[in-house]
Parts: structure tokens; C-alpha cells; sequence
């Protein structure tokens, strides 16, 4: 088995996707850049062909099941079987527990959980063929403890880590292995613009390494796992957060994040 071979990436079109996206591409990658923006597929493209990789974008909309096809046979044709599939995209709604609506719940559990699970499945069919794969699922420390406003999205990527484990089970004895990523404090633009200089300063402290985690931290956990060489490596759950989940809330109690971030 070639390393890497094809990659398709969703939300591949900013942050962590296109981090990872880029990452994958200096491997030797062929990477599928899906995003539900025209724009954002654009930009990852044309920085991959500079570096001299190949890269097909291919927009897609998560939560919808006929984009998902669309993109998995668009990939087929461009090349052949997607051999490492990495499920990035997701949005995060921040609302309080009391008032969360139903709307937005759905939302998140749609393009979050339910897109992850299918792209997955769709991935994983055509991976069974070839006794070959990699799934490569983010989810989120909000996944492993809980974070105010956040009922939808911790929900969500928790739900991912319980899925992550479900597709190793199956899907081990086919040659393919199902892991996730679960980001820590990621300064992202979207969340540098987001986050308060107070929110900040009071987040740096639990973070023991000292620093936020960036797009490229977590790009790098990717590749790792999207190795033929992690073939021993299956349903398992990476954090990748300096150490903040490790080291608790001891330093200065919980915080409270509600202008949130997407991953």
C-alpha cells in the first residue's frame, strides 16, 4: 500500500481542515478538499498545486446525503477509492441549556454526528473492497467534559467518540481502522475573533505546555493516524490540548466559553 494515496477532507476550506488538508498534500497525498464554501475550496486548492501536490475540490454540504455521494463518486472518478477519509467538518451553536432550541440541536447532531456517520459508511463500503482504510473522525474535548452553551455540541462530539469506537469494531476485521482527534484550545482565526482578551487570559493557565494548540498541531495528529504504518492503532481517541483535559479545572474554575468556535 502507497502511503496516504487519495484523502478526502471535509471543512477542508479554513482552520483545521485546511491545516490538515495541506499537511496531507506534503505527504504525497491526493486530497479530495470538500467545504460547504465556494471560496474556502478554492484557496486550499490552489495552495496545494503550489506546493506541487494534486488536489480536486469538491463542494459539500455534510448534512445532506446526496452531497455525499456526489463527492465520493466525484473522487472515485478523479482518481480511485478514498483510502483515508477525514470527517473535519462541523459547526458549534452556543445557546444555554434552558433556552436551546430544538432547531438548533438538530442542527448540530446533523451536520456533526449524522454527516460524520454517513460519510463514513460510504467511505467505509467501498474501503471494505480494498481491505484498506482510514477514518479519521474530530471530536472535541467538550466531548469528554462539558462546557456551558455548549448541550448541542458536546453532545455531538461526544456522540462521535462512541461512533469512532462502533466503525473500529466493525470495520477492524476489513483492513480499516476508525480513530479520532479531540482538539484542545485551538487558536483558529475564527476563534482569535471570537474569544475575549479575558476568555484568553484566563484560559492560558490551564494550559500546561503553555501555549494554544494551532490548525498544524492537530494536522500533524492526522496524519499520523491516516499512516498505513498506525494499522495498529484503532478506536482510539487522541487528545491533542497541551494538556489542559489532562490537568482539570484545579487553576482557576470553570469557564465559561460561550462565544464558542468551530473546529
Amino acid at each position: 500500500m502507497e502511503e496516504y494515496g487519495v484523502a478526502l477532507v471535509t471543512g477542508a476550506g479554513s482552520g483545521i481542515g485546511q491545516a490538515t488538508a495541506l499537511l496531507l498534500a506534503e505527504k504525497g497525498a491526493r486530497v479530495v478538499v470538500t467545504d460547504i464554501s465556494e471560496s474556502g475550496i478554492s484557496e486550499t486548492v490552489s495552495k496545494i498545486e503550489e506546493m506541487g501536490g494534486k488536489a480536486l475540490g469538491q463542494r459539500l454540504d455534510v448534512s445532506d446525503p446526496d452531497d455525499i455521494e456526489a463527492a465520493f463518486t466525484a473522487a472515485e472518478k478523479w482518481d480511485k477509492c478514498v483510502d483515508v477519509l477525514v470527517n473535519n467538518a462541523g459547526i458549534v451553536n452556543i445557546q444555554s441549556f434552558l433556552d436551546y432550541t430544538a432547531e438548533n440541536w438538530n442542527q448540530v447532531m446533523q451536520v456533526n454526528l449524522t454527516g460524520s456517520f454517513l460519510c463514513s459508511q460510504r467511505a467505509a463500503r467501498e474501503m471494505a473492497k480494498q481491505s484498506y482504510g482510514r477514518i479519521i473522525n474530530m471530536t472535541s474535548v467538550s466531548g469528554l467534559r462539558a462546557g456551558v452553551g455548549r448541550t448541542a455540541y458536546g453532545t455531538s462530539k461526544a456522540a462521535i467518540i462512541g461512533l469512532t469506537r462502533q466503525i473500529a469494531l466493525e470495520m477492524g476485521p476489513y483492513g480499516v481502522t476508525a480513530n479520532a482527534i479531540a482538539p484542545g484550545p485551538i487558536m483558529t482565526p475564527l476563534v482569535q475573533a471570537n474569544y475575549t482578551e479575558e476568555t484568553i487570559s484566563r484560559l492560558l493557565p490551564m494550559i500546561p505546555v503553555g501555549r494554544f494548540g494551532t490548525s498544524s498541531d492537530i494536522g500533524d495528529a492526522v496524519c499520523y493516524l491516516a499512516n498505513p504504518k498506525s494499522g495498529y492503532v484503532n478506536g482510539e481517541i487522541l487528545t491533542v490540548d497541551g494538556g489542559y483535559f489532562a490537568s482539570g479545572m484545579t487553576q482557576t474554575g470553570n469557564l465559561d466559553m460561550t462565544s464558542g468556535n468551530k473546529e
